[in-house]
């Protein structure tokens, strides 16, 4: 059985959490059929080193990250901040007010072990503990798509092909009140 410890990130995690967020994009890219794309890669981990940074400069008040480790493995992350510049655009500005619940990585070999939903269920206390009711979450991966739409139902918003033909991306209102927490 596996032992899960999710707490938040601490310095001396930063540099396996920067080679983590490096691993679970490059893979989710080379399975989603992007492997090629060198330059979204590389942008999209900087993305996230930005946003960890960002929590430890703030002390959590700007980004907040929420990690799962095996023994002392990092093996998941989950963090909230303000919603994209992306779905703000998207939205036409209707989730800017929104927090975004975003970097929910699980780790290649520990997919499909509920570690996500440890992270999410965390977060989601984390939230009402903070005065927060509701959040918003976007996808571009197809693979991630059907796990949210399976959580979340139908995405509030779907733009279909942004990314390329047949890559849609899809963007959710979420309360959390709607939600079974366990």
């Amino acid at each position: 059985m596996l032992k899960v410890e999710i707490r938040r990130p601490r310095t001396g995690d930063i540099k396996e959490l920067n080679s983590f967020f490096k691993l679970v994009i490059t893979d989710t890219f080379i399975k989603e059929g992007l492997g090629e794309k060198l330059d979204d890669i590389y942008d999209e981990i900087k993305v996230k080193e930005k946003y960890l940074k960002s929590d430890f400069e703030s002390n959590g008040e700007k980004r907040y990250f929420l990690i799962a480790l095996d023994g002392d493995k990092i093996i998941g992350s989950i963090e909230y901040g303000p919603a994209s510049d992306l779905i703000c655009n998207c939205t036409n500005n209707a989730f800017k007010e929104l927090i975004e619940i975003g970097t929910v990585f699980v780790h290649p070999y520990y997919q499909k072990m509920g570690i996500g939903n440890l992270l999410l269920n965390k977060m989601y206390y984390t939230l009402q503990s903070r005065g927060i009711e509701e959040f918003c979450l976007d996808c571009g991966y197809i693979s991630s798509q059907k796990i949210w739409k399976k959580k979340f139902g139908e995405p509030n918003y779907l733009l279909q092909d942004y990314w390329g033909k047949g890559y849609d991306h899809m963007i959710w209102r979420i309360k959390i009140s709607d939600l079974v927490l366990g």
